[in-house]
C-alpha cells in the first residue's frame, strides 16, 4: 500500500491537507467580505433614500473589506469631477480579517501531536494566502465598476504583505512559536545567543515592555480625545446631526466613528509625543501650537481638535502621557531584572537591565511609528493630501520619551527591590512571627540579632526556646533540674541519667541504655532493716588513666549518704537529676563550672 492510495485518511495525503488549507483561505475571506456586505445591505435596505440599487450597495461593500486590507479606493464622484484618493483605513475594520486569514493558517497548520515535516508548515501557508489572495482578487475585479475601486498597485502592497504576515504568524503559532524559523538568516552569534535562556529571558521582556508602553500610549491617546470630546460637546453634537437626518444615517455615522476610535487615539497618541498630527498640507496641531490654516471635514471626532494657536497649559498637560508610556516600560525591566524581592543573585546587573531598557523603548519607539503610519493617509488631492500623524517624527519622539524616562526608572526600580530589609525582622517579632535573616545577612549577624531577640522578648505563649533561662535564678534546683532534663530529652537517648552531686573524682563512662539492676532478694527469715545501715566502705574503682581530676568539692553529708550503693548492689540511675552543686562532668571526668549562656 502506497501513501498515495485511496484507502489512506485524508489527513494523511499531502495533497489532501494542501487543498483543505486552500479552500480554508478562501472561506475565510469569503466571511470577512460577507460579514461586511450583510451590515451595508442592512443599513441601506434602512435607509429611505437610496442612491443605488443593491449593486451600488455590494460595491460599496466591496470597496470598504479592500480598505480594511489597507487598498488604496479611489473616489470618482467628486465635485471638481477629478479622482480623489480615501487612504485612511479604519483600523477596526482591520482586526476582522486579520484574525480570519491567522485562524485559517494555524488551524491548516496544527498537526494534532503527529510528526510533521518542515514543507508542511511551508505548504500551509502558501495555500492559505493563495486561498484569500484569490478572493482579494476578484474583490478587487468586482469593485472596478462601483463607485469606490481600488488601486491595483495597493493591491500587492499592502493588501499581500497585510495577508502573507497573519497568515505566516498563524502558522508559527500552530508550531509552537519555534525561534529557528525566525533566526536562519540570521548571524552566527545571534543564533549561539539566542540559544541561551538568558538571551531568551531578555528577549521576552524586551517584547513585554515594549508592548506595554504602547499600549500605554495608546490609552493615554484615547484618554485625551476622550477628554476634548468632552470639552467640545457642543461642537460635536451639531457635526453629528449635520451630517445626516435620518436614523439610518445616524448610525451609518456612528459605527464609522466606532470603527476610526484606534486611529483617534494614535493621534492623541501622537498629539501627547510632540510631533502632532498633519490636518491638512499646510496645518498641524501639537501642544506647543496650532499652525496653518486646517483642513478639516466635517465628522464628529475632528471636533476634540485644539484650538487654534499657541498652546496653554493645558495642552502641555498631554505629555504626561509619554511620561506614563516610560514608567510603565521601566516596571516591566525592573520586574524581568530582579524578579524576586531582594535576591541578588537571580538579579540582572546594571549594565543589563540599562540595555533591556533601552532596547524596550527602541520597540516602542518602532511600534508607535507603525501605528502613526497605518492611521493615517491622504484623503483627497491638494490641502487633504496629508492627513494624520508623520510616522517618521512619531517613531523618535516615543524612543526619546521612553529611553529618557524608562532606563533610569527601570535602575531605581531595581535597586528598590533589591534593598535589605534590615527592620523588617522587628516588625515580625512584634506580630509573633518567625523572622528570616535578611539577605545578603551574614549568619554571625543574624545569630546576634536572633539573641537580642531572645533577651528582648518577654515570657509567654509565644516566647522563644530556652526563654525560661532567667539569670536571676540561673542556680536555683528548679532551672538546673529543667537544663538536664531538656539535654537529656534532645541527646535520643546518647545521655545517661545520672546525678551531678555524685563523686566527680571518679570519671563513668555511662552506657548507651543503661539498665536497672534489683537489689538481691532477702533471705528467708531476716528481718528488713528498718533504717539504712552506715556505709561499708566497698572495693575502689579502678583509676581511669588520663589527666588528674580536679578536686572535687565536699559532698554534703545528706547527699552523701543517699547516693553511697550498699555493697553487692547498683543503683539506678535517677530519672531527674539533681545539680545542687551546678557542675557538670565533662567526658573526661572532670568537672566544669556552669556557665551563663549555655546551659
Amino acid at each position: 500500500m502506497t501513501e498515495c492510495s485511496p484507502t489512506l485518511p485524508a489527513e494523511r495525503s499531502r495533497s489532501a491537507v494542501l487543498a483543505s488549507a486552500l479552500v480554508r483561505g478562501a472561506l475565510a475571506a469569503g466571511l470577512g467580505l460577507g460579514s461586511l456586505a450583510v451590515l451595508v445591505m442592512v443599513l441601506w435596505i434602512s435607509s429611505p433614500y437610496p442612491d443605488s440599487g443593491p449593486a451600488g450597495a455590494l460595491h460599496v461593500a466591496t470597496g470598504l473589506w479592500l480598505l480594511s486590507h489597507g487598498a488604496e479606493l479611489v473616489r470618482a464622484d467628486t465635485v471638481g469631477g477629478h479622482p480623489a484618493p480615501v487612504a485612511t483605513v479604519p483600523l477596526l475594520l482591520v482586526v476582522l480579517p486579520v484574525w480570519l486569514v491567522h485562524r485559517a493558517a494555524r488551524d491548516s497548520a496544527e498537526t494534532d501531536g503527529k510528526a510533521s515535516g518542515g514543507h508542511s508548515a511551508v505548504g500551509a501557508f502558501c495555500a492559505v494566502s493563495a486561498g484569500y489572495l484569490l478572493v482579494v482578487l476578484a474583490a478587487a475585479a468586482y469593485a472596478q465598476d462601483g463607485a469606490l475601486p481600488a488601486d491595483r498597485a495597493s493591491i500587492a502592497f499592502p493588501v499581500t504583505v497585510v495577508v502573507a504576515g497573519a497568515a505566516a504568524v498563524g502558522v508559527w503559532v500552530a508550531r509552537g512559536r519555534p525561534l529557528t524559523p525566525l533566526l536562519v538568516r540570521a548571524p552566527l552569534r545571534l543564533q549561539e545567543a539566542a540559544a541561551r535562556s538568558r538571551f531568551r529571558a531578555g528577549a521576552g521582556v524586551v517584547l513585554r515592555s515594549a508592548a506595554a508602553g504602547v499600549l500605554t500610549l495608546l490609552g493615554g491617546g484615547a484618554l485625551l480625545v476622550a477628554v476634548a470630546l468632552v470639552w467640545h460637546a457642543g461642537a460635536a453634537r451639531e457635526s453629528f446631526l449635520g451630517l445626516s437626518g435620518d436614523w439610518a444615517g445616524r448610525i451609518s455615522v456612528l459605527l464609522l466613528a466606532a470603527a476610526l476610535v484606534p486611529n483617534a487615539a494614535v493621534w492623541g497618541a501622537a498629539y501627547g509625543l510632540g510631533p502632532g498630527f498633519a490636518l491638512g498640507t499646510a496645518s498641524t496641531a501639537a501642544p506647543l501650537a496650532f499652525t496653518g490654516p486646517p483642513a478639516l471635514p466635517d465628522f464628529p471626532l475632528l471636533a476634540a481638535v485644539p484650538s487654534h494657536g499657541p498652546g496653554t497649559a493645558v495642552n502641555w498637560a498631554a505629555a504626561a502621557v509619554p511620561v506614563v508610556a516610560g514608567l510603565t516600560v521601566a516596571r516591566f525591566v525592573a520586574q524581568g531584572a530582579a524578579p524576586v524581592r531582594g535576591m541578588r543573585e537571580e538579579a540582572w546587573s546594571q549594565g543589563r537591565t540599562a540595555l533591556v531598557a533601552g532596547l524596550a523603548a527602541l520597540g516602542c519607539g518602532a511600534g508607535a511609528a507603525a501605528l502613526a503610519a497605518a492611521s493615517g493617509g491622504a484623503l483627497g488631492t491638494g490641502a487633504l493630501a496629508e492627513f494624520g500623524p508623520v510616522w517618521w517624527l512619531v517613531g523618535p519622539a516615543a524612543l526619546l520619551w521612553t529611553a529618557v524616562t524608562g532606563v533610569p526608572v527601570a535602575l531605581l526600580v531595581r535597586a528598590w527591590r533589591l534593598r535589605e530589609n534590615r527592620w523588617g525582622w522587628r516588625w515580625d517579632a512584634a506580630k509573633g512571627e518567625p523572622t528570616e535573616p535578611a539577605p545578603g545577612l551574614t549568619p554571625e549577624k543574624a545569630g546576634k540579632k536572633q539573641r537580642k531577640k531572645v533577651e528582648k522578648t518577654p515570657g509567654g505563649e509565644d516566647a522563644e526556646p530556652y526563654d525560661f533561662l532567667s539569670a536571676d535564678s540561673w542556680h536555683a534546683d528548679g532551672a538546673r533540674e529543667a537544663r538536664w532534663a531538656a539535654l537529656k530529652k534532645n541527646s535520643g537517648g546518647l545521655m545517661a541519667g545520672f546525678r551531678a552531686d555524685t563523686d566527680q573524682g571518679a570519671a563513668s563512662v555511662p552506657a548507651p541504655s543503661p539498665a536497672p539492676v534489683s537489689k538481691p532478694a532477702a533471705a528467708p527469715g531476716a528481718s528488713p532493716d528498718p533504717a539504712p545501715a552506715a556505709p561499708t566502705p566497698g572495693p575502689a574503682p579502678a583509676p581511669t588513666p588520663g589527666p588528674a581530676p580536679a578536686p572535687a568539692p565536699a559532698p554534703v553529708e545528706e547527699a552523701a549518704s543517699s547516693s553511697t550503693p550498699e555493697p553487692g548492689s547498683r543503683e539506678a540511675p535517677a530519672d531527674e537529676p539533681d545539680t545542687r552543686t551546678g557542675r557538670v562532668p565533662d567526658a573526661s571526668g572532670h568537672s566544669e563550672p556552669g556557665r551563663d549562656d549555655a546551659p
